[in-house]
């Protein structure tokens, strides 16, 4: 109970923001944490994962994975999108922990697939 205090007071001293605790955040619906700049963000990450995946994978041979990138890459760019929109005067719900996973498993199945589809395409030759 003491560890937790000081990493309050530390979190506080520093100016960061805490994620909110309460037992809802938690049990929100599926449709509330799918979210259009999710979705937005997570055909990007997967269209230019795609691209470079396939690039790797037809020069070197080897399949990438991009599952730990696009996660911080999700978070680089969801952040940035949050705070511009802030700054510009507009209302935007906060960037969540599962908002940041469901960018992250859609980013990587558009990747996933392309490189199934590029697996397939060598095995016909």
């Amino acid at each position: 109970m003491m560890i937790e205090a000081v990493e309050k007071e530390e979190i506080e001293r520093e100016g960061m923001e805490l994620e909110p605790q309460d037992e809802s955040e938690g049990s929100r619906t599926w449709t509330k944490q799918v979210t259009v700049r999710g979705i937005i963000v997570s055909i990007l990450i997967g269209a230019i994962y795609s691209i470079i995946a396939m690039k790797l994978s037809l020069t070197t041979g080897m399949i990438p994975n991009f599952n730990v990138s696009a996660a911080l890459l999700a978070f680089v760019f969801v952040q940035t999108w949050t705070k511009v929109l802030q700054k510009a005067g507009f209302v935007v719900r906060p960037f969540t922990r599962q908002e940041n996973t469901l960018i992250q498993t859609c980013a990587v199945a558009c990747y996933s697939i392309a490189i199934g589809g590029l697996i397939r395409l060598r095995y016909l030759k």
